[in-house]
């Protein structure tokens, strides 16, 4: 395996090694970005083009426009990436590419993209799990992280705490059983009339309120300690929105945030910490968009300051949608002889773990 963790030299000699050049392309959501990524954690560059000024005006993401968007917009970033990089198509190893889970029509734009490019360029395509690459997002600031370590994986879509045993090696221990917690964020930032993004609103909304003014249940799903479930939470705000609108009761949509808030990070960080402890792990890490909250990143920090556990988080550039972090994920899919076919194709409900769908072939 050591020696398949390093690239040969030209006339065979192991000598010394080759570095290893990941272009990556993601466009999974409602961001286009491409990067160019050397050895798995070194960023080279990552550009992103956001949709979020342009979803806003709908309160939410309108999956035919983000197609479109990522059509006009996929050339232009990757060519920019490769500019920012000071690299030619020619000095990239292979390309990699976010293949699911995500909106269909926009996972389409990325992968067809990538096949037409490495087929070009007779290079190695490789396909990347999404979430996959929110998780390698953090290796590319944290140089000491390495499996095994627990994984808090929180987004828009997803709520998972997942052992990572090795590299592209995973096992879910605890998930949601309903709402992600970013979709939380988003449906209680609709009813205090934040709009879209709502995570990042209730984030900054928050810190100007009382986080114990008002009680929110924290629900446990019966016989799964390590799963987390939002619904109630989420009702339970809408329920006392409606009970002070029919009082003519003004609300304090700060006090409101910061306590919901309170009760999301409370379900998060006490089942993560459990997991790591339980499983005798001393490094937890946190990653997906609803990684940058402020809020739930000190609270993890605590409680693992406190249970002698290590805690790691990417910037928050790298915790939203991006595409270095693709490039991280795809180094080590590379590294383990995987590739994909020409084949490859979208996957919307991709799970996380799966390796023999169409497409890829472990070699």
């Amino acid at each position: 395996m050591e020696e398949n963790l390093q690239e040969k030299t030209e006339n065979g000699s192991n000598s010394e090694k080759k570095d290893v050049l990941i272009l990556a392309i993601e466009s999974s959501c409602d961001e286009t970005a491409a990067a160019v990524v050397k050895n798995g954690r070194t960023v080279l560059s990552n550009i992103i083009s956001s949709q979020i000024d342009l979803h806003t005006l709908y309160g939410g993401v309108v999956p035919e426009i983000a197609s479109r968007k990522h059509m006009e917009q996929v050339n232009q970033v990757t060519q920019q990436a490769l500019k920012e990089a000071g690299v030619a198509l020619d000095d990239i190893t292979a390309v990699a590419v976010t293949y699911g889970p995500g909106l269909v029509g926009a996972l389409l734009v990325g992968v067809a993209f990538a096949k037409s490019l490495a087929f070009a360029a007779d290079k190695p395509l490789v396909g990347v799990h999404h979430i996959e690459g929110h998780i390698s997002a953090n290796y590319i600031e944290n140089p000491d992280l390495e499996p095994p370590f627990t994984c808090l994986v929180v987004s828009g879509g997803h709520t998972n705490i997942v052992l990572v045993e090795d590299y592209g090696v995973y096992k879910i221990i605890g998930r949601t059983r309903d709402d992600a917690a970013g979709e939380a964020f988003d449906k209680v930032a609709r009813a205090v009339g934040l709009g879209y993004p709502g995570g990042p609103k209730i984030d900054r909304l928050a810190k100007e309120g009382n986080k114990d003014a008002i009680v929110f249940p924290r629900a446990k799903v019966d016989g799964a300690p390590y799963d987390f479930s939002f619904s109630g939470i989420k009702s339970a705000v809408l329920n006392y929105i409606n009970h002070c609108e029919m009082k003519n009761e003004e609300i304090n949509r700060a006090d409101l945030v910061a306590s919901f808030q309170n009760a999301v990070v409370e379900a998060l960080v006490s089942r993560a910490v459990m997991v790591a402890k339980e499983n005798g792990c001393k490094k937890l890490a946190v990653a997906g968009g609803v990684a940058a909250n402020s809020a739930l990143r000190a609270a993890l920090e605590e409680e693992c300051g406190k249970n002698n556990i290590k805690f790691y988080h990417p910037s928050p550039i790298f915790c939203t949608d991006n595409a270095a972090m693709i490039g991280s994920a795809g180094y080590y899919e590379y590294m383990a002889g995987v590739r994909a076919g020409w084949d490859l194709n979208a996957v919307p409900n991709l799970k996380l773990g799966e390796k023999s769908l169409r497409g890829r072939i472990d070699s």
